[in-house]
């Protein structure tokens, strides 16, 4: 069974991000449209005409407020991706990423699982996170997950979570209890470092950490790293020299070239599990 890279890969990374920054790859855009990391850090520029009209469709998803985007082309199905937002909430962020995961040919849909609830700011977010009930939030991921696999617009033969922060937390949490799932993507979420609970995780993991992510210490990443190793899943976890959020254009921590290089292992990742 394929596992976690082995410790040279891991030390091959961080020690390529402490002598600089990773280099972003160029490519040409994809026949889809897909967006490089300079086209997405423009959408977040204040007033940018780059920005332009969400093209998705706002709707009701298990009760919770929604944002479906499909790929521009022919008619699904689709491989889909469910978005799972951080503190924040269901804000513009996260439409854009779902409007990326779209221009790689996903069918996209980001839910609120803080229950209709929008926070867009500090006071909000902790109320939010503070009420939000888990036992509702989990049946609210589920809704969506079961949507992507049966909306006629979708019809998903393979399905994905991908979140940050709180989300990337929520997106393990689903990922132990969907066996229906094909793949776990997390950005700096809060872990799991039980091995017991993990085994149940049946959907390959990749997961984002920065090293000097404060809120996510080197021994707390370690002891889900090791956890993860014990209960022999299929999982790739990346370590970068940045801060948490390093994926953020919005973020004060934002890395341009390091999120370019995890968004590349996202999309590898997402292609070899939905796409084969």
């Amino acid at each position: 069974m394929l596992r976690r890279w082995g410790p040279g890969v891991a030390a091959l990374m961080l020690g390529a991000c402490a002598a600089g920054p990773p280099v972003e790859v160029s490519r040409e855009p994809s026949e889809l449209g897909a967006m490089s990391e300079q086209e997405f850090r423009a959408l977040h520029r204040p007033r940018s005409e780059a920005a332009g009209p969400h093209l998705g469709e706002h709707l009701t998803v298990g009760g919770a407020r929604a944002y479906l985007r499909l790929p521009d082309g022919s008619p699904g199905p689709w491989p889909a991706v469910l978005v799972l937002h951080d503190v924040g909430g269901l804000n513009e962020h996260f439409l854009h990423w779902t409007d990326r995961l779209a221009a790689e040919g996903y069918a996209a849909l980001a839910v609120d699982f803080y229950d209709t609830q929008q926070s867009t700011g500090p006071d909000g977010a902790a109320t939010s996170v503070r009420t939000v009930n888990p036992e509702r939030a989990l049946q609210v991921l589920q809704a969506a997950h079961a949507f992507l696999e049966k909306d006629a617009r979708v019809r998903a033969p393979r399905t994905a979570v991908i979140g940050w922060g709180l989300g990337g937390a929520w997106a393990l949490r689903l990922g132990m209890r969907e066996p229906a799932l094909d793949a776990v993507v997390t950005y700096s979420g809060l872990v799991e470092a039980d091995p017991e609970a993990l085994s149940r995780l049946r959907a390959p993991l990749l997961a984002f950490f920065g090293t000097k992510d404060a809120t996510l210490p080197a021994d707390v990443q370690e002891a889900f790293v090791q956890a993860l190793d014990e209960a022999q899943g299929v999982h790739r976890v990346l370590r970068y020299d940045a801060e948490h959020a390093f994926e953020n254009p919005a973020g004060e921590q934002y890395a341009p070239h390091v999120a370019a290089a995890a968004w590349q292992a996202v999309e590898l990742f997402l292609e070899r599990h939905l796409k084969r």
